[in-house]
């Protein structure tokens, strides 16, 4: 489908029936839509709904030969993401740049408690819907007034990018305890 959508518009150029604006425009709402998708998971990628969904409480402490817990990841996740978004989002001039790798990751491997773990996925989640909200109506690809060049694509792909692969580790870890897939 992608390939016949694509050479009928390589037609349509040719013949000079799509102008360059409307292809920009195109190509531009494809690309949020695949940062989107990216972002909330799925295709050749592990959604976090689906890896945290019913971690059992006495085993988010453990960590089964890896350096993480479940929750040192998870948290590490939702950490990384809080400053991702509130880069990309600094309007108003108050981001403060987090110290790493102190201010990333958690020092006790377990949650203090079930409702800790909820809270940070639920905030992981609303903090990414946060950058999906930025996505939908900021600009890609201009420079950040703050920063030293970054702009929200650049911050965009690194969120996929970083919560992709904390998200498979905390899949490997689960296989590790034997809870994978979830009941």
């Amino acid at each position: 489908m992608a390939n016949k959508q694509a050479a009928l518009r390589s037609e349509q150029q040719s013949a000079g029936r799509l102008d360059t604006a409307q292809d920009a425009a195109t190509q531009d709402a494809a690309l949020r839509k695949e940062l989107i998708a990216g972002l909330r998971g799925g295709q050749a990628h592990a959604k976090l709904e689906d890896v945290v969904k019913n971690f059992p409480a006495e085993l988010r402490g453990e960590k089964a030969g890896l350096p993480y817990s479940a929750w040192q990841l998870l948290e590490h996740i939702r950490l990384a993401q809080d400053d991702i978004v509130r880069f990309s989002r600094n309007h108003d001039g108050k981001y403060k740049e987090m110290n790493f790798p102190d201010d990333y990751w958690p020092k006790a491997a377990a949650p203090p408690s079930a409702k800790a773990w909820d809270a940070s996925v639920a905030v992981t989640q609303k903090d990414r819907e946060a950058m999906v909200h930025l996505l939908e109506k900021e600009p890609l690809t201009e420079r950040f007034p703050w920063g030293d060049g970054q702009n929200l694509l650049r911050e965009a792909i690194t969120l996929i990018d970083h919560n992709s692969y904390h998200i498979g580790e905390l899949l490997a870890l689960r296989r590790l305890l034997g809870i994978w897939p979830p009941k």
